[in-house]
């Protein structure tokens, strides 16, 4: 929903990797989407670093850290744990069966909604390696991502769905 933003944190790492030459570079994966970027533009341009994913780190409520929770009024903050909730909620829902990626986005969406402060700026599902948008049933593994503005705070959030493996001796089938 920004363009241009990750051909200037893509400058930005760039140099900081020519001028460090790490052999190993530590990203958190709230950002999920500058993770990927970061992968793709080290595997393109043949950087031999190895950029290692690491978890959100959460509030003991499920609310993503970030220095943009400072931001929120104690309302706000209450209203924002909306979309690690949505988030659960969209793994139950697959847990549960649902394939269909509109579905999905209708139950992430919906409850975001419900909280009145909650302006949504983006809720996708993507494939989790490519970004690519998911159109139609989802594959081994998708990513729900979110931008929610809660006043002047956008907070970002997503998980990787994964679908659950098929028991031996059954066979998947894609209809």
């Amino acid at each position: 929903s920004r363009p241009g933003h990750f051909d200037g944190v893509c400058t930005v790492v760039l140099k900081l990797f020519n001028l460090v030459r790490p052999k190993v570079a530590l990203f958190g994966s709230k950002d999920y989407q500058q993770l990927q970027v970061i992968r793709a533009m080290v595997r393109d341009l043949n950087l031999g670093v190895e950029v290692v994913g690491m978890p959100i780190v959460r509030d003991p409520d499920g609310l993503a850290m970030s220095s943009r929770n400072a931001y929120l009024s104690a309302g706000q903050r209450a209203q924002a744990l909306c979309l690690s909730q949505s988030l659960d909620l969209a793994e139950q829902v697959v847990a549960a069966g649902e394939r269909d990626s509109a579905v999905i986005l209708a139950a992430v969406q919906s409850h975001i909604e419900q909280h009145d402060s909650a302006e949504i700026d983006y809720v996708n599902l993507v494939d989790a390696s490519s970004l690519e948008m998911v159109n139609g049933s989802i594959g081994p593994s998708s990513l729900v991502a979110l931008a929610v503005r809660f006043g002047n705070a956008r907070l970002i959030d997503n998980r990787v769905l994964r679908l659950p493996p098929v028991p031996s001796g059954e066979h998947s089938v894609v209809v």
